[in-house]
């Protein structure tokens, strides 16, 4: 299944039909405001769908940003987000989009957003795509679609300005692999001290997951005791352990009825405001709220409920391990490429 991520990402980007139908539809939504935002965008919003697979109904939803500085010449961005089918508001809200949620403790109201000064929005078009089928407000009418273009041929305004694919965390796994394929389709003209060195010298290729002597699993098992001090994704980073599993809602629950919000069935569990967590704390409230899903043009009854990562509740196969030779091959070919940790 995994693998079909990578090819509905080059439908989008490339022309490449996902299915028979070369005329598959695109819905959009001009967004001029967002609900929690004071004031007017840094610049123009747009979100819509892109049906990708018309057998089951499946369509992945967008977030298409213009650059502040010159969107006819600023090269154009798409931008995938990493985990297991995680959102890609993700990245717009705490990586590099213009606005982020205001950092306060949760009361039961509306989550407030805030402009992000350093946002890539200042020099790009950056498309956020929820993807594969099932992350975020992407959905598949047919559950069989989920275990499994076109968006350049609505905006041809910008197939000239430079192109770049970009990922986080887990996309950096496909991110290559799916830049590879494009420029194929181009050429085709269609804190602790960690012991790595005691690591790097007793462990070798897969051992690192399966160690096979006893010298690489008593020092990776050191490894993983001093990686379980630190917070993974930035060592310096506080260390958050949740407070609860479930927050106490109840007397959320009675604002909520007040103000249009729905209940969440799935609510996440609630970190100390001081976690660089909370904020992911705080996006559920705002993407499962009744206006923020409206004024987003989401279509009613496609998700159930809004959440950051779907882990392990729907279907997909890890079929690439490392992005190695994905990265020679597109750097040997001249295409520039960052790497970044």
């Amino acid at each position: 299944m995994a693998l079909l991520l990578p090819l509905i990402v080059i439908c989008i980007v490339s022309g490449v039909t996902a299915d028979a139908n070369a005329d598959a539809p695109m819905t959009r939504t001009h967004v001029a405001s967002l609900p929690g935002f004071d004031g007017a965008l840094p610049s123009r919003l747009e979100t819509g769908y892109v049906t990708v697979d018309e057998v089951n109904g499946g369509e992945l939803f967008y977030y298409f940003i213009e650059s502040e500085g010159d969107p006819g010449s600023d090269p154009v961005l798409l931008w995938l987000t990493g985990g297991d089918r995680c959102s890609v508001l993700s990245a717009l809200f705490f990586e590099i989009g213009p606005v982020k949620l205001v950092i306060e403790p949760y009361n039961g109201g509306l989550p407030r957003l805030r402009y992000h000064p350093y946002s890539w929005i200042k020099v790009a078009n950056i498309l956020f795509v929820d993807s594969p089928m099932g992350a975020g407000f992407s959905f598949s009418r047919d559950p069989n679609g989920y275990d499994v273009s076109e968006w350049f041929d609505g905006h041809p305004e910008y197939l000239a300005n430079p192109f770049y694919v970009g990922g986080d965390s887990i996309a950096g796994r496909f991110v290559p692999f799916i830049t590879e394929k494009i420029s194929e389709d181009i050429e085709a003209a269609v804190r602790p001290t960690l012991n790595l060195k005691m690591i790097l010298e007793h462990c070798k290729g897969e051992d690192y997951d399966k160690p096979k002597n006893l010298i690489c699993r008593q020092a990776m098992a050191r490894f993983n005791e001093l990686l379980d001090e630190v917070s993974k994704p930035h060592i310096l980073y506080r260390k958050c352990i949740y407070l609860s599993p479930r927050p106490n809602l109840e007397s959320i629950h009675r604002k909520i009825l007040k103000e249009e919000f729905r209940v969440l069935k799935h609510p996440p569990p609630r970190p100390s405001i001081q976690c660089i967590t909370y904020a992911n704390y705080l996006s559920y409230f705002w993407a499962n709220n009744n206006n923020t899903q409206e004024t987003l043009g989401i279509k009613k009854g496609s998700v159930n409920e809004w959440v950051r990562c779907h882990n392990n509740d729907l279907p997909y196969t890890e079929d690439i391990m490392t992005s190695i030779k994905y990265h020679r091959n597109v750097t040997l070919k001249g295409y520039r490429a960052l790497v970044y940790r």
